[in-house]
């Protein structure tokens, strides 16, 4: 028997959804036209309730039979274009996950949830229902 085989009979290595989810938010939040990860409203009460964000926020991770399909919400820059960066973040957040784990991807859906405007700090509690303390 071969070492190679070896060391696959031993085990396996099993990686927390939370560094899962620190590659996905680094490729999204790298990529050009992404104002920002979309959070909840699940989000907003863990915000509210623990005073932290979700490390969770704007991505939601299920696997499925034929591997791990990958919704991503997001806030796109105000003049950007929507499919463009939708494929953008589907092919960094592909290359990110491949790059370091070897798990199999079935889809990674992309779901638009605003614009915002550079200038405009506020749309993102407008979108995510969060109250600015006003």
């Amino acid at each position: 028997m071969s070492e190679q085989n070896d060391r696959r009979d031993i085990g396996g290595v099993l990686v927390a959804p939370e560094v899962i989810v620190t590659y996905i938010s680094g490729a999204v939040t790298e990529t050009p036209g992404v104002a920002e990860l979309a959070g909840n409203i699940s989000d907003t009460i863990t915000k509210k309730i623990l005073g932290n964000e979700s490390k969770f926020k704007g991505i939601k991770i299920d696997g499925g039979e034929n591997g791990y399909t990958i919704d991503i919400y997001i806030v796109v820059k105000y003049g950007e274009r929507i499919p463009d960066i939708a494929w953008n973040v589907q092919k960094n957040v592909k290359a990110a996950l491949d790059g370091v784990m070897d798990i199999i991807i079935e889809n990674i859906n992309i779901h638009v949830q605003g614009v915002r405007k550079d200038s405009d700090e506020s749309a993102s509690a407008l979108e995510t229902g969060e109250d600015d303390g006003e």
